[in-house]
């Protein structure tokens, strides 16, 4: 089972040099070791940060650095565009009538990437 995802969760884009904090903005009542989040934490940078640089030839930024380059590739700062909301995959757990984050929920970019969560936020302790 997939465990629910918190607020400061990682994310990470296929096409992105690092990982991004996650910030919860779509409940604020309910809590599992941090804010859970919901399938609507999916806006550009207030709830996903810059992946540091994006290194796709699809998006506009790198395309125009890489031809300028002369074809070397050369990636640029990250803006991500998410493409739609996360792609639930346990709807049956709710949040505010929202279906609740997972760390099995994926995202698209619009330029082409798959957003995922790297660290759900909270984590099992063993004693």
């Amino acid at each position: 089972m997939s465990q629910v995802v918190t607020m400061g969760a990682n994310c990470l884009c296929s096409f992105g040099t690092g990982p991004a904090p996650l910030k919860v903005t779509s409940q604020a009542g309910v809590m599992a070791g941090g804010l859970v989040a919901t399938i609507q934490d999916c806006m550009p940078m207030s709830n996903i940060g810059p992946f540091a640089m994006c290194t796709t030839p699809s998006n506009p930024a790198v395309a125009a650095a890489t031809a300028a380059a002369l074809g070397v590739l050369t990636p640029q700062p990250c803006i991500p565009v998410p493409a739609g909301t996360w792609i639930p995959t346990q709807t049956k757990v709710l949040v505010g009538g929202k279906p609740c984050l997972t760390q099995d929920c994926k995202m698209m970019c619009s330029y082409g990437g798959q957003i995922q969560i790297t660290t759900p936020g909270q984590m099992k302790v063993s004693t």
